[in-house]
């Protein structure tokens, strides 16, 4: 069996070689670079967002702007770092713009998240925002599934994966919270459930 490792190195270069993406002509033309993901490709916890901004593609890392910051001052909040999960977002490459992903952006890069989700095999995954949430509720097909994200943040919800049991914890984006601060203390309540959860599981 390949490493984790390798399997993810081999992934992340087949984001890089995905010629037929909508969005590598825009890639190559900024000279900004695919963005697969990275963190603790062991860890328990996965956390998705939707598509990386300007500051990620010039770096090809997830979260590495203004609300990269927020992302990363509440994970301090509970104990954690970036190096303790995984981090990644439903698009690999940056929509013009930062605009919202499209239905068939987000079609074409969906193998290689869940390529991503079959090695890492997550117990949690953790939404951020209501474009990763709608995804991953939908395609387990939740009964919360066309809920607001404004009505299940912060609540814990069971799915089945091919590999097993998962969760799927949705939270409001990170950068929410740089328009709208009075979503901060709903981020960072939201925060405590995955604290708790890590206190209470374990894996097998």
């Amino acid at each position: 069996m390949p490493d984790i490792d390798d399997q993810l190195q081999k992934i992340a270069q087949e984001i890089h070689d995905f010629d037929d993406s909508p969005l590598t002509a825009y890639r190559e033309k900024n000279d900004y670079q695919p963005v697969p993901g990275e963190g603790n490709p062991r860890s328990r916890v996965l956390l998705l967002g939707e598509a990386p901004g300007k500051k990620e593609a010039e770096t090809g890392k997830p979260f590495m702007g203004s609300g990269g910051k927020v992302l990363n001052d509440l994970l301090e909040s509970i104990g954690l770092s970036r190096n303790d999960v995984f981090i990644t977002n439903l698009l690999k490459d940056r929509p013009p713009e930062n605009r919202d992903p499209k239905a068939a952006e987000i079609e074409a890069y969906a193998p290689f998240l869940w390529k991503q989700i079959e090695v890492i095999q997550p117990e949690l995954i953790v939404t951020l925002g209501r474009f990763a949430m709608h995804f991953i509720l939908d395609a387990f097909h939740h009964p919360q599934k066309d809920k607001k994200i404004s009505d299940i943040h912060g609540q814990l919800l069971q799915g089945k994966a091919d590999y097993g049991d998962v969760y799927i914890l949705p939270l409001y984006h990170p950068a929410a919270v740089l328009y709208n601060r009075s979503l901060e203390p709903n981020l960072k309540q939201d925060m405590q459930v995955l604290k708790v959860f890590l206190e209470k599981t374990s894996r097998k």
